[in-house]
């Protein structure tokens, strides 16, 4: 039988707090492009959080769940590959469009839950949720302007991060669906930061990526990376993971787009083209739908419900 709760207030204030994190991880990768790239970057911040997770579980002595290496290694390959696609996808297109469009991470996981879980099925509104969200995925596709080899370049990145949400939504279908769900939240990490720097970082030298301007901003994102987005967020996510129903957490993750898209135009000077921010909200509008649908039906049930009389 599945314990996991909605979400409470607790809940809703940690989601903020990770929403703000993740936007900025973005950010920091776009702005330190230059001196590292992003695909370093991942693999070099992985490679530190791992050190820090394998630390904590020593000290609190904590041993591997039996059965759950084959799909430590599944979820550590998806979480390498997400992180592929969007280490390539953040040098051809703005970390605007790169957060909005990872995001779709949590439709792509409530339709692998959907197949898998009868507590995650999907209500039939829930499946215009869909729609709204892969139709949002489209309208950011057209209409924008630019020479056609700076639109060809952007577009190839948009679609690399298109596959990155896809990718994090199978992550999330596997921690759920077999024993990892049981499994601490740091093991469960540890197997994903694991596998990162053992792909990534043959991927970034057959690519030429390999180059590290040791500048104080590269040092200080990589060191907000590790510490903070590798290690502590995604510790707190997996553990959320554990508590709550996964759709239900991904109704806060329209709060990450959003924050990503204003902090890059604000401190990356990026411009957001008007089809890309109707795209973003229909994208948005599906995920809200999606994730909160319970939500949502128990509010217009409250709306309809009688008021009782107080004379009576």
């Amino acid at each position: 039988m599945d314990t996991r709760k909605t979400l409470d207030g607790q809940a809703i204030g940690m989601m903020a707090l990770l929403c703000l994190t993740w936007s900025l991880q973005q950010i920091a990768l776009k702005a330190t492009a230059p001196d590292v790239a992003p695909l370093l970057q991942i693999a070099l911040r992985s490679g530190i959080a791992a050190v820090l997770v394998a630390l904590l579980m020593a000290y609190r002595r904590e041993r591997f769940t039996a059965g759950a290496l084959r799909p430590g290694m599944l979820a550590g390959f998806l979480f390498a590959f997400e992180y592929l696609l969007l280490g390539e996808g953040l040098r051809h297109t703005t970390a605007g469009h790169a957060v909005v469009l990872l995001y779709t991470g949590p439709i792509f996981a409530a339709l692998g839950l959907h197949w898998k879980l009868p507590s995650e099925r999907l209500a039939p509104g829930q499946w215009i949720g869909i729609a709204l969200a892969f139709g949002g995925i489209a309208v950011t596709f057209i209409g924008r302007q630019g020479s056609p080899r700076d639109m060809a370049d952007m577009l190839a990145g948009d679609l690399l991060c298109v596959a990155a949400g896809a990718a994090w939504g199978a992550t999330t279908v596997v921690i759920r669906c077999t024993k990892l769900s049981s499994a601490p939240a740091t093991e469960t990490l540890l197997y994903q930061l694991l596998a990162a720097p053992v792909m990534l970082l043959p991927a970034a030298a057959a690519l030429g990526q390999l180059s590290f301007n040791a500048t104080p901003l590269a040092i200080g994102s990589l060191a907000f990376q590790s510490v903070v987005v590798s290690f502590a967020s995604f510790l707190a996510w997996f553990a959320m993971l554990r508590r709550y129903l996964a759709s239900r957490l991904g109704v806060f993750s329209f709060l990450t787009p959003l924050f990503a898209v204003a902090l890059g135009g604000y401190l990356l000077g990026e411009h957001i083209e008007p089809n890309f921010i109707a795209g973003a909200l229909l994208v948005l509008a599906g995920i809200v739908l999606v994730s909160g649908y319970g939500w949502i039906v128990q509010g217009i049930h409250a709306l309809r419900r009688p008021v009782p009389d107080p004379e009576v």
